[in-house]
């Protein structure tokens, strides 16, 4: 059944009772919506329910009043939980069990929050202590049944919240054994902003006689919410992150979520942002848990205000001041574009939505398009330098992609505290990146290591103490040539490596005289021509007229040690050929036959033979 907006006012009038009606005027809320006004004389006469409205229109107290009046005021002995919300996410689990909390203020109701990426521990003592509601997601409520820590056979009001996602194929196996486990005699109320006609017809498989409400505004419009201003734009791949950044910067913006499609576009959109000065951070589900809820807190509480996420958190986030949505990837189907543009233009305020649309997402954007009943089957081409992107969206002229060093007045992820839950899954380090260049920028540079030149074991400058310097023995190489340097020299070996050695092994041209004073260059014998397996020495010849050499002093240079030539490499004969002949075979090849089996089938042919000529005699 379709009704219209009712005329009453207060929640009195809905025959709320006085506690719960208090609890929500001391929090500001004393008018309620037209799904409220519509959904709770139903629910608190214990009829099933579906209930459809648009997003930011109070679903969660339409079912969570009703249920917390009819499970009245907690008594001591009762421990088992009366009321369940089944939802999809860990986020909107958070939410909903805060309105419940909100709204049984005075009443004294006891709701725990269950779901996964916490630790068991917490939830299992307070389910030992007695709950009256819990609101979590299947699996970690399937886990706590099959632990035997939680017993839902006192059940008697059920919802489904979301209720086309909980029916969907991937959440029907575990909702259908939630069903099971619950006792046939209680009230189901499935609530969500759209609701597909399969789903309303699965959904009566599991509810007794239900009831469709659905709330709308008098003008008829579609399933999107008519305060939300939609502009959609076809742009580049290439370009979006640039009029990302330009739209970040118009006049009046407020917190902003921006939808990707993938985890990994996630971090690369929140890498590039945080790059360019905005104050960002990134949810999906490769995160922690606690990395999460740090994320939503420091959006909530204005520590950051762009908030890059995936289509987990499209679904049920109530967030205040949130002034733009941005549709970096092209939605999948209509229901996912009206649930991400869900998220601004809440409870009466206004908002502008930004879709951008790539040229091979076009036939996509089109079916959603015309699923919804838009004005924007062909979107406009826009790039970052287009007029239209100031204009539309109030950016100042002149802004470019970085947000100016004056304007950047946010805290920050860092400045919210990251909370120990306990995880039982992984964590993934974020920011990883950044963290490792900081880490580089803060390390103290490398002190220069200190080089000093020495020459005889004093320093080239003056007035500079002498560095010790190991003294190295020349080695010949043609009389010890496969002998290495001692570790160890001697003082004996050190006096006689200093001696000068005039060699004698060949005669100097006549046109060019070398003495012992030449330099190094002039002095290089050539090679001789003589076997290397030779180990003996020719002995060194003096000359007679040799003037007398005085004897080195201790600070004496040394002449330089002679190199020694490498060991000569006498390679294999150039007429040796070494071939192999490629393998030619196939696998359609035969196997040869052994030569047994060739012996047999010779005979067998000689056989044969031997009988055709007896026939033919």
């Amino acid at each position: 059944m379709r009704l219209r907006q009712a005329t009453l006012t207060t929640f009195r009038d809905l025959g709320v009772i006085p506690e719960i009606a208090d609890a929500l005027e001391t929090e500001g809320i004393t008018t309620p919506f037209p799904i409220q006004e519509m959904a709770l004389p139903l629910a608190l006469s214990g009829q099933d329910l579906i209930g459809q409205a648009r997003t930011g229109t109070g679903k969660t107290y339409a079912f969570g009043i009703a249920m917390l009046q009819s499970i009245g005021k907690p008594r001591k002995n009762r421990k088992k939980p009366r009321g369940l919300v089944v939802v999809p996410t860990r986020e909107l689990a958070v939410q909903v069990s805060e309105d419940l909390v909100t709204a049984a203020g005075k009443l004294g109701s006891r709701v725990l929050t269950v779901y996964g990426g916490r630790a068991y521990e917490p939830q299992i003592e307070a389910l030992k202590a007695g709950v009256d509601v819990i609101v979590g997601t299947p699996g970690r409520l399937l886990d706590l049944v099959k632990q035997k820590h939680l017993d839902l056979s006192q059940v008697t009001s059920l919802v489904l919240d979301e209720a086309d996602r909980m029916l969907d194929l991937g959440f029907l196996p575990d909702i259908e054994r939630i069903f099971k486990l619950i006792p046939e005699q209680r009230q189901t109320m499935l609530f969500s902003a759209t609701m597909p006609g399969e789903i309303v017809g699965l959904s009566r498989k599991y509810l007794n006689r239900p009831t469709h409400v659905r709330a709308e505004h008098d003008s008829g419009e579609g399933e999107t919410t008519p305060q939300v201003r939609q502009i959609v734009w076809r742009a580049h791949r290439m370009d979006k992150i640039e009029i990302l950044a330009r739209l970040l910067q118009a006049e009046g913006r407020g917190l902003t979520m921006v939808f990707c499609e993938t985890k990994r576009a996630c971090d690369m959109v929140s890498e590039q942002l945080d790059t360019r000065g905005f104050a960002v951070a990134a949810v999906h589900g490769d995160l922690g848990q606690g990395q999460r809820e740090q994320a939503l807190r420091a959006f909530r509480n204005g520590k950051i205000d762009v908030l890059v996420a995936t289509d987990v958190a499209a679904r049920g986030i109530d967030i205040d001041d949130v002034t733009h949505v941005v549709n970096y990837d092209c939605p999948t189907d209509d229901k996912t574009y009206v649930h991400r543009i869900g998220r601004t233009g809440r409870a009466g305020r206004t908002g502008i939505s930004v879709t951008f649309v790539e040229w091979e997402e076009l036939t996509r954007w089109k079916m959603i398009n015309q699923m919804l009943g838009l004005d924007f089957a062909e979107p406009e081409e826009t790039y970052s330098t287009s007029p239209h992107v100031y204009t539309e969206l109030g950016i100042p002229e002149g802004t470019k992609g970085v947000l100016p060093h004056a304007a950047r007045s946010r805290a920050g992820l860092s400045a919210e505290r990251i909370e120990d839950l306990g995880e039982t899954g992984r964590s993934r380090v974020r920011g990883r990146r950044r963290d490792e260049r900081e880490e580089r920028e803060e390390r103290p540079a490398r002190t220069p290591r200190q080089r000093r030149r020495t020459r005889g074991g004093k320093l080239t400058q003056e007035g500079a103490a002498p560095v010790e310097t190991p003294e190295v023995e020349p080695v010949d190489s043609h009389s010890r040539p496969n002998e290495e340097t001692p570790a160890i020299i001697t003082t004996d070996e050190v006096a006689k490596a200093a001696e000068p050695r005039r060699r004698t092994r060949r005669a100097p041209a006549q046109d060019a005289p070398v003495t012992q004073d030449a330099p190094v260059e002039a002095r290089e014998p050539e090679p001789v021509a003589r076997p290397l397996a030779d180990p003996v020495a020719q002995p060194v010849a003096e000359s007679p007229a040799a003037p007398a050499v005085p004897e080195p002093s201790f600070l004496s240079t040394p002449p330089p040690p002679a190199r020694r030539e490498p060991e000569r490499i006498i390679p294999p004969s150039p007429f040796t050929v070494i071939f192999q002949s490629p393998d030619l075979a196939t696998d359609d090849d035969d196997i040869a036959p052994s030569a047994a089996t060739e012996r047999k089938q010779q005979r067998r042919q000689a056989r044969g033979a031997g009988g055709n000529r007896r026939r033919a005699g």
